[in-house]
């Protein structure tokens, strides 16, 4: 089996710099999680100024990562949508350090997030119905696996989740925004990291 791309898309080195902005990463990440929303909305969940959003969402769109809903806006009300079949980030291009250091800062905020995500879900699980729990599923494994393997296992799994996205980004644009009770949104984390390669101990666990 070849390796493929696990995105329909890879962020070209401006988009990629364009992004690694935290009020861009806040912006998408809430339009990913409630669905299509206006600068006014966004900035005021954000605490920030409805200039300030209108800005920054058109700098995603102009990179593509985001895009308009005229078929949900009134009159100068404009509603904005993440672009259906996600992205990822590459790699910068070699002797581009100004690249390098947006990835690298990016990457950073994403992993902070990340840490937060769980601690919500931690936070929210005993609220939660039972149906959602029993869904739900935090886990880990440890392989020992060639780069090669390692690659293709990487690929058939976000194969996997590309394949969940199409499907519920089709089902989005038949609703047409009428939303449906039986959804929710659910956040799907999941790393593949080769450890231990740099000849480095690992550190002990607190406790």
């Amino acid at each position: 089996m070849s390796s493929k791309p696990f995105s329909a898309r890879t962020l070209d080195p401006n988009a990629l710099k364009s992004f690694a902005h935290p009020l861009r990463l806040s912006l998408y990440e809430l339009l990913d999680e409630h669905g299509p929303s206006t600068a006014t909305r966004l900035a005021g969940l954000l605490g920030q100024n409805t200039g300030a959003t209108s800005y920054h969402l058109r700098e995603l769109a102009r990179h593509g990562m985001i895009e308009e809903a005229p078929e949900l806006g009134r009159g100068k009300e404009k509603y904005w949508r993440i672009t259906p079949g996600g992205f990822s980030y590459g790699e910068a291009p070699p002797g581009d350090e100004e690249t390098a250091n947006a990835l690298e800062a990016l990457l950073d905020d994403l992993v902070r997030r990340r840490g937060a995500e769980l601690a919500r879900w931690r936070e929210e699980e005993a609220a939660t119905p039972e149906e959602w729990v029993r869904a739900s599923g935090l886990g880990r494994r440890s392989l020992r696996l060639t780069a090669g393997e390692t690659a293709r296992m990487r690929d058939e799994v976000f194969e996997v989740l590309e394949r969940y996205r199409a499907m519920a980004d089709q089902r989005d644009g038949e609703s047409r925004g009428e939303p449906d009770p039986s959804l929710g949104h659910v956040v799907v984390h999941f790393d593949v990291l080769p450890v231990g390669l740099t000849g480095g101990e690992r550190p002990a666990a607190d406790g």
